[in-house]
């Protein structure tokens, strides 16, 4: 399967750099999302370089048999109508397992937000994991990794770091990417 990946990743002409080791445990913040074809093209890549990443998708894609395939593809249900903390859900399947790498986009949207959200933050920090900084460039077709990021604490000051990784990178719509 992972042969697949690699010919369908080289065949719509894409590229990637990979310029750190991924940790076997890290929170993977992607960016930027304004569009569903981020995701499509970030599981190639993701796939295709042996990972296996996993994503949260809102529990109205999992129906049948739809919701059979994301599930093998990596994808968490999420109810966004209960009052629990999905944070801290994702913090005790970090805790449970030896190998677990959750690939989250800060936005929270495909529309323009600059205000990200620090649930992927607070998730690696209160799991005690780096933040792996993966980015899809439209401009060069190139998606990558190069920098594995460690959650200080100090909430306002990194996650102006994080976005400055984004600063050059140009989404699908960058109309809709902001960081600032």
């Amino acid at each position: 399967m992972h042969k697949l990946y690699i010919f369908i990743f080289k065949l719509v002409g894409w590229k990637y750099e990979l310029s750190v080791e991924i940790p076997t445990k890290c929170v993977l913040c992607a960016a930027p999302h304004t569009s569903n074809w981020d995701y499509i093209i970030g599981m190639l890549f993701y796939k295709s370089i042996g990972g296996k990443p996993h994503v949260l998708m809102k529990k109205e894609w999992f129906f049948f048999p739809l919701g059979y395939l994301l599930k093998l593809v990596g994808a968490l249900p999420v109810d966004r109508k209960k009052k629990t903390s999905v944070s801290d859900q994702m913090v005790a399947l970090f805790r449970s397992r030896n190998h677990f790498q959750l690939a989250i986009a800060p936005e929270g949207t495909r529309g323009r937000n600059a205000q990200w959200k620090t649930g992927f933050y607070y998730i690696a920090l209160n799991a005690g994991v780096p933040i792996t900084l993966a980015y899809i460039d439209y401009s060069k077709k190139e998606i990558g990794i190069k920098k594995v990021f460690y959650p200080t604490g100090d909430v306002q000051c990194d996650i102006e770091e994080i976005k400055d990784y984004y600063k050059d990178v140009q989404a699908k719509h960058p109309e809709r990417f902001a960081i600032k």
